[in-house]
């Protein structure tokens, strides 16, 4: 019996309870799938719902009332063995062997789908991330949000939504003249310019603008800036790209501020917030009234000068994102960004949406890595593409999604490098290759899923105390997807994997799944491994969300 099959059974118990006239309810304040949990202490059952404290004061009676009712009904359920109601009105439940054992076979026919939810269907979401200015490598400071916003992304997906990957590129404004005058005065054997950018990377950078345009350094300066702007900019997102990519790390859109501009989105943007009564002009400039909405000053959009403000680029931005049909967009900013978040949700309040429901601002504190060493290309940062080399992709990305965002993180390369249990991605990543070289021993040794081509599995079997548990974190690997997507954090199926790791390891050492010697294959042996495979899908799966791999052998 899996938590949704459980959910949708109480569900009905409430329907017929209500229809029967035991409970005075009104049939539309029943949930369609009840929330049910594993209790703390598994001496209190299988699972757990507080779906009595929820309906008790609508059906006008007091919780443990309202379930002494719903645990009769719930006592007949085919497949739960005990129900019990504990403090106010919580019900615990216990399911048979057989019920529970069914979850392993259920999981490995629904594969890869299983996990997956509907809890957010319908939300269209916008998540923008990492968005580093194209006048440099990727960098430790990208490093976090490069990981936890593709988890992000992946577990919304997993609960149904329909979510856009964006990077954002600052590819205007005067950093970029900058950028294109660093890589001149290097092409000409000339000191970085005052508040330009050193580094290897801009040598290299030149002679990619070289190779596109070999007479480059013929040209006057006035002529050569726009050519190497556009050439430096162009080879520098392609080594971005690249490294996104070894990262594991794919965005669906990458949108270009310069084409904001282009566009005339900034004129555009400002005349539509004028529209809605929010702009006002003040010393020569244009302002925006953002205190209207809770920011602690107003916001200038277009300076005296008539030089639109960074502000004012990125009120045009959220109208994009707005008119490209995103009811939600999620931003996910760096942890000197703390001032961005009241000016972003009054640029959103200021375009007719709500705060609290159409734009959300997340903000990852900092992290680093013991030993980490200066790149030697660009000089002054730590590059993630050196990070990768040292420390391997899944490392480093298990490792900053395994905490939430919000709490500073340093990363202990040696604990990263050891193949040991200290090590976590190494524990849940050895947990899968060895169930997938359980499987492989037990196939030698004889044993099947099938025989002659039907299903051999039987349920009640699996009744060792390990098998329980094991079953168990199994079953709440679904509503920990639903629960991470909710609240935006992988962290907890990180930690669930880890939780399912030590179970199987348990497991493993407790009962064979081959037989041993000369002994006949059983049932039980063909029932394991379906226990064994299932364990393998829940792990694979879980790790594919945090963009890590599952090994088959280590």
């Amino acid at each position: 019996m899996t938590p949704e099959e459980l959910s949708l059974a109480i569900s009905a118990c409430l329907k017929d309870a209500v229809t029967a006239g035991e409970i005075a309810l009104a049939e539309s304040a029943i949930p369609a799938e009840v929330r049910v949990e594993r209790p703390k202490n598994r001496d209190h059952g299988d699972w757990a719902t507080n779906i009595a404290l929820q309906l008790a004061k609508p059906a006008g009676t007091n919780p443990r009332a309202f379930a002494t009712i719903l645990s009769t009904r719930l006592q007949s359920i085919n497949g739960v063995s005990a129900v019990d109601i504990a403090g106010p009105g919580f019900l615990n439940i216990t399911v048979d062997a057989a019920a529970a054992g069914a979850l392993a076979k259920a999981i490995v026919e629904a594969g890869r789908s299983y996990g997956t939810n509907t809890a957010l269907a319908g939300h269209t979401v916008n998540m923008e991330f990492v968005s580093a200015n194209p006048t440099g490598p990727l960098h430790i400071g990208h490093t976090r949000w490069a990981a936890l916003g593709d988890a992000i992304a992946r577990v919304l997906r997993a609960s149904g939504a329909d979510v856009t990957a964006e990077y954002y590129i600052n590819d205007a404004g005067s950093q970029m003249n900058t950028f294109a005058h660093s890589v001149y005065n290097r092409l000409h054997g000339l000191p970085v310019p005052d508040g330009g950018y050193p580094g290897q990377y801009i040598a290299d950078l030149g002679h990619e603008v070289i190779s596109a345009h070999p007479d480059i350094r013929e040209l006057t300066e006035v002529a050569a800036l726009p050519v190497i702007r556009a050439a430096a900019y162009e080879a520098q997102m392609k080594d971005i790209k690249a490294t996104l990519a070894d990262f594991g790390v794919e965005f669906d859109v990458f949108f270009s501020e310069q084409e904001l501009h282009d566009a005339g989105a900034i004129e555009s943007a400002v005349a539509r917030l004028r529209e809605q009564g929010h702009v006002f002009d003040d010393g020569g400039a244009v302002w925006l009234r953002t205190t209207d909405f809770g920011d602690d000053k107003d916001r200038v959009m277009v300076r005296a000068n008539g030089e639109p403000t960074y502000f004012a680029a990125d009120a045009a931005y959220y109208l994009s994102k707005k008119d490209r049909g995103f009811t939600e967009k999620i931003y996910l900013l760096g942890a000197d960004h703390h001032g961005y978040i009241n000016r972003l949700k009054a640029i959103a309040a200021a375009a007719g949406d709500d705060p609290d429901v159409n734009i959300e601002v997340l903000i990852g504190q900092l992290v680093s890595v013991n030993g980490a060493k200066l790149s030697k290309r660009a000089g002054n940062i730590i590059e993630l593409k050196d990070l990768i080399d040292w420390l391997g992709k899944d490392a480093v990305r298990y490792s900053l999604a395994r905490f939430p965002a919000d709490s500073p993180l340093t990363l202990d390369p040696e604990l990263l490098k050891k193949n040991s249990n200290e090590n976590p991605v190494f524990y849940v990543q050895y947990a899968h290759a060895r169930s997938r070289g359980a499987a492989r021993n037990a196939v030698a040794a004889g044993v099947e899923r099938q025989v002659d081509g039907q299903d051999s599995f039987e349920a009640s079997l699996l009744d060792h105390a390990t098998e329980n548990e094991l079953l168990s974190y199994l079953g709440s690997y679904p509503s920990i997807v639903a629960k991470a997507a909710e609240l935006r954090e992988p962290h907890r199926v990180a930690r669930h994997l880890e939780a399912i790791a030590g179970a199987y390891h348990r497991w493993y050492d407790a009962c064979r799944i081959a037989p041993m010697g000369e002994e006949p294959v059983t049932d039980l042996n063909r029932t394991r491994l379906w226990l064994n495979d299932a364990t393998s899908q829940v792990l694979a799966n879980g790790l594919d969300l945090l963009g890590v791999s599952a090994p088959e052998r280590m």
